[in-house]
Parts: C-alpha cells; structure tokens; sequence
C-alpha cells in the first residue's frame, strides 16, 4: 500500500476513534458514577480507581418503584408505536400512491411541526388534558406521543413506499384487487423492513420522550424519565444516585438498540441511494 494512502488510513481511523471515546465519554462516566458513593462522585479530581457499590441501585429500587416507571414506559412507546403505526401506514400509501397538487406542500407541513419547541404546545394540550381528565394517565402520554412522532412515520414509510415498483401494484390491480387487497395482500408485504425499521426507531423516541411525561404525569403515569428527574432536589442532585437511576432507565433501550441497529440504520437510510 502506498505511504499517501495508508497514512490517509491512519488518519481516517484514529479520527474514527477519537469521535467514538468523545461520543461514549458520557455514557461511560455514567456508568462509573452509579458504583460510586455520593462524597466519591463529587470528589476533586475526579476518581477513576475506587471500590465499587451497589448501594445506589438499592436506593433508587427502596425509594421509588423502579418497575412500576418502567411499565409505564413500556406500555407508552410499545402503544405510541402500534398507533403511530396504524395512523402512518395508510397515509403515507395514499400520498405516495394517490399524489395531488398538495401532496408535497401536506408532507412540508407536516414535517415543519417538528421544527417548532414543544414547550410551544404545552399550554393548549396541558388544557385539553385537564379538561377530559387524563392528566398524569398513560392514554394521554400514548396519544402525545404518537402525534409527537408520526410526521416522522409518515415520512419514513411515504419513502419506503416510493421505492416498490409501481409495476406491481398495476399488476395488482389488473388482477382485481381493491384498495384494501392492494394495501394488505402487496404494500404491506412489500414494505415489511420499512415498517419494522419505522416502529424501532419511534419506539426508541418514546422511550426517550422526557419533556411530555415530566409536564403531564406526576405519580401514576410517570416513565423512567420522571424517576430520573426525582433525584434532582432543592438540595442539590445526588449524583451517585441520579447516575444509577439513568443507567437503570436507558439500559433496556441501549441493549434493544444494540441488538436492532441494522434495522434502525435501515430506517434511517431510506431513499438515500436511488
């Protein structure tokens, strides 16, 4: 191999893993903090060699129940998801199959409400919550949730849709089949990798939803999120304890991240090469 090109390779790789530590620094003093006592993990320098406890997992488990935080999570993203799943999935095979003149400046819109802060919605949804009484309820957190991603759905699946082969569908069609037949019995089975790569990825952003569970739940509903945020106190945060409490709280979705990466790239990549 050539100087020029293995030292371009040299770079490229060491640049590579400078950008990985940079990115897992975070993760990896997080999980460092949460085998600390609390007078360790405030301590100046910081430690790097000390003898690790469970304590902090014990307490947060004694203090609040961890379990109950984490069903709530699950039940809101496994229920955003399927609902976001079912609204998006029809939508995006009429805009993609059915154009008019609109549907372009629809699908614009429809994206430009995620360019608008969330705290800018607050005030009319806390309201509307109040009013039907579902404040601090896990159906109030599936619905947010669910409008919250599904321009997102709706845009993934519309360009996973483009990418079958309209030739299938006028066979399809010539066939006999209607609507429905042509969605169910071809689109669907077409656009399995996309659906599932769309589900993953919203189900990742539901479980990491932190600002709507925080301002609409309190006790009953609250997700993983809110446990996190309880260990900040007019007292200070206890750190040792809020590093144990956000490892306990993002380990399912690192793992379930981990193990579905492919898919999640997948999604993510959709019409990116045509």
């Amino acid at each position: 191999m050539p100087s020029d090109k293995l030292l371009a390779l040299t770079l490229r790789t060491v640049a590579a893993w400078a950008v990985t530590l940079l990115l897992f620094f975070p993760l990896g003093w997080l999980f460092l903090t949460a085998f600390k006592t609390e007078l360790q993990a405030i301590h100046v320098p910081p430690l790097f060699v000390f003898d690790p406890t469970l304590d902090n997992f014990t307490e947060v488990q004694r203090r609040s129940d961890y379990l109950l935080y984490a069903r709530n999570s699950l039940i809101t993203s496994l229920g955003s998801t399927v609902l976001g799943l079912l609204i998006a999935a029809p939508a995006a095979y009429s805009m993609a199959f059915f154009r008019t003149r609109r549907t372009r400046d629809i699908l614009m819109w429809m994206l430009s409400t995620k360019m608008m802060p969330a705290v800018g919605a607050l005030v009319p949804i806390y309201v509307i919550a109040q009013t039907l009484g579902m404040l601090d309820s896990l159906p109030a957190l599936v619905i947010v949730f669910t409008l919250s991603n599904l321009p997102i759905m709706v845009w993934m699946l519309y360009t996973n849709y483009k990418d079958i082969p309209p030739e299938i569908l006028e066979a399809a069609r010539m066939d006999g089949a209607n609507l429905w037949k042509e969605f169910r019995h071809v689109v669907l089975p077409l656009s399995i990798g996309g659906l599932a790569s769309t589900g993953l990825l919203c189900l990742v952003l539901s479980w990491n939803e932190a600002f709507w569970a925080l301002n609409l739940t309190s006790a009953k509903a609250g997700t993983l999120a809110s446990l996190i945020a309880s260990y900040s106190s007019p007292e200070g945060l206890f750190w040792a304890k809020l590093s144990a409490a956000s490892l306990m709280a993002i380990a399912p979705i690192v793992v379930f991240g981990w193990f579905s990466q492919k898919q999640l790239v997948q999604g993510l990549t959709f019409g990116a090469v045509k």
